[in-house]
């Protein structure tokens, strides 16, 4: 499905923003995966992401639709993610900052 450079950054604004890092550049999707903004449509990159429709049957509208890494999806018939591959936060102490954006394994 192709989407107007509008809509994919409507879905890009939707996604979860970190105060550690540029909200311009990386959010995380609701696995908690990091996406990075420029590598939409990129299955070959540990940050590539699409849009999903999580609605059964629903248009093509900015509420129905979701950004998700690559290696996540969505299942509408629970209504939720399945998730793959979630942000790497291990080995960084709680008050410390994310400052390379990792995944791992979910």
């Amino acid at each position: 499905m192709e989407f107007s450079a509008e809509m994919v950054q409507q879905v890009w604004d939707k996604a979860r923003a970190n105060a550690d890092q540029n909200p311009d550049t990386w959010r995380r999707d609701e696995c908690g995966a990091w996406i990075r903004r420029e590598h939409y449509g990129r299955q070959d990159s540990e940050f590539g992401w699409r849009i999903e429709n999580v609605s059964v049957g629903g248009p093509n509208t900015v509420d129905n639709l979701r950004a998700l890494n690559c290696a996540n999806s969505y299942d509408r018939a629970n209504g939720r993610a399945h998730c793959r591959l979630a942000a790497d936060l291990s080995n960084i102490p709680a008050p410390e900052r994310v400052f390379e954006p990792r995944n791992r394994p979910a």
